[in-house]
């Protein structure tokens, strides 16, 4: 059975405006049309490319359908119970992202492909190289600091999602040397527990007290669809592991980095 849809988009902007804003990209995710498709030459089974245009902008985008659930699934990282693949999680993902203030993920949309249910990513621009090509090339950021900076946001968001598939084909570096995350269709557990802790190391101050401000009601009024009771819960309760890792760190466990613009 394949693993996911996804279609990579070749950039190119004909808008005189300049870079759209987050608004603009969520409304060409939910309305542009796909204008050509043809194969992707890697990535997961079941994957095409193709261009998509709402007759001003045209764009990638990354589109996923899959939503699987086993009982027991044995995979590259052994067995999981209750595994679920989804492409609401994409969508959740965004949405977090979004509630945290990170804007490390890129804008994704619930919308249905060829009579299926799925979620529509922008594809990121711009793009320097993956992290696994990043590593095998031994390129050395420009700025360790802020690179470090980057990587212990994104390990925390790890944390919280109980992220199962984080591999370094799906931690996308731009021209900027930005970090995008990609690719969590396999998040999201039940579980309440931290999945990898010892990669809690540091943690950005504002990043520590949107997640204080994280609550029931406001997550299941933003993932209304895209997650049921028990994930959410269990969010919370890895939430609740983290903030109780750093608080007892202190600050020497803490700094603060300047805000990714949208």
């Amino acid at each position: 059975m394949y693993r996911a849809i996804t279609l990579l988009l070749a950039v190119r902007c004909l808008s005189l405006a300049g870079s759209p804003t987050i608004a603009e990209k969520e409304e060409f995710l939910r309305k542009a049309k796909i204008v050509t498709t043809r194969g992707a030459p890697k990535g997961i089974t079941g994957t095409v490319r193709a261009t998509m245009s709402d007759g001003t902008l045209t764009h990638d985008v990354s589109i996923t359908i899959i939503d699987e659930s086993k009982a027991r699934f044995e995979g590259a990282m052994g067995v999981e119970i209750n595994f679920r693949d989804s492409y609401k999680f994409y969508i959740a993902a965004y949405k977090l992202d979004r509630m945290l203030g990170l804007h490390m993920t890129p804008p994704s949309v619930a919308r249905s492909y060829k009579g299926s249910s799925g979620a529509y990513t922008w594809w990121v621009e711009d793009v320097l190289m993956d992290e696994a090509q990043r590593l095998k090339g031994k390129t050395v950021p420009p700025n360790q600091e802020e690179w470090n900076e980057q990587m212990n946001i994104l390990r925390v968001f790890d944390q919280l999602i109980f992220n199962t598939d984080r591999n370094l084909g799906n931690l996308v570096i731009d021209k900027a040397w930005k970090i995008w995350m990609i690719d969590h269709g396999r998040a999201f557990r039940i579980l309440t527990t931290l999945r990898e802790p010892k990669n809690l190391t540091k943690c950005d101050r504002d990043l520590l007290e949107k997640m204080k401000a994280l609550d029931a009601a406001s997550l299941k009024q933003e993932m209304d669809g895209l997650l049921n009771g028990a994930e959410i819960n269990g969010l919370l309760k890895r939430r609740d592991l983290i903030v109780k890792i750093f608080e007892s760190r202190g600050e020497s466990s803490q700094y603060s980095s300047p805000r990714r613009a949208e």
